[in-house]
């Protein structure tokens, strides 16, 4: 059954200001329909602003300051775009230090976006077959990873898309990688 795949499996969604709002909030509608239990981890306590493709978004609550987190009670992680919200994320040294933990730990990893920033700089893109905005290529390719221009790419616990277009593909790949790994 759909609505228990996920039943028991914690998610992080580490996230900041900037956030493109559909990237966060539809993974995790998805997640948590399946049954997951998902909290946005962020670098400030009570909420976070979304970015709607051009303009400032909605508002999402935070569930737990990024500083009080810890990655190791967490089975999965989400790490929406936007690109404001990476590109913080990846000068934040608690934030690459959250993420390489869940890298070091080889948990499943869902980056949407421009959210592989975070995974170059937390050291988990290296051999790994891996999408994203297009502007990513170059950096993900001297990452040490192979850049592909698909909707979606699975490889191992690792799972990528390009842009909200391709959402709805992200979050099935995403909820059956999560599955998979129990």
């Amino acid at each position: 059954m759909a609505q228990s795949k996920l039943t028991g499996l914690r998610v992080a969604i580490l996230a900041t200001d900037g956030f493109e709002q559909s990237e966060l909030l539809e993974p995790r509608k998805a997640l948590d329909k399946a049954g997951a239990t998902t909290e946005v981890v962020a670098p400030k306590d009570g909420r976070i602003r979304g970015w709607n493709h051009s303009k400032w978004g909605k508002e999402v609550e935070v569930d737990q300051e990024l500083e009080q987190a810890d990655p190791r009670s967490y089975d999965a992680l989400v790490l929406p775009g936007g690109v404001m919200n990476p590109d913080t994320l990846r000068m934040n040294p608690a934030a690459v230090a959250f993420v390489r933990a869940f890298v070091d730990a080889d948990k499943p990893v869902a980056a949407i976006c421009h959210g592989p920033w975070t995974l170059i700089e937390a050291g988990g893109t290296q051999g790994h077959r891996m999408t994203s905005w297009p502007s990513l290529k170059t950096d993900l390719s001297n990452a040490g990873a192979e850049w592909v221009d698909e909707e979606v790419v699975v490889d191992g616990k690792l799972v990528t898309s390009r842009k909200p277009d391709d959402l709805p593909a992200f979050n099935r790949a995403t909820v059956e990688l999560f599955a998979q790994d129990r």
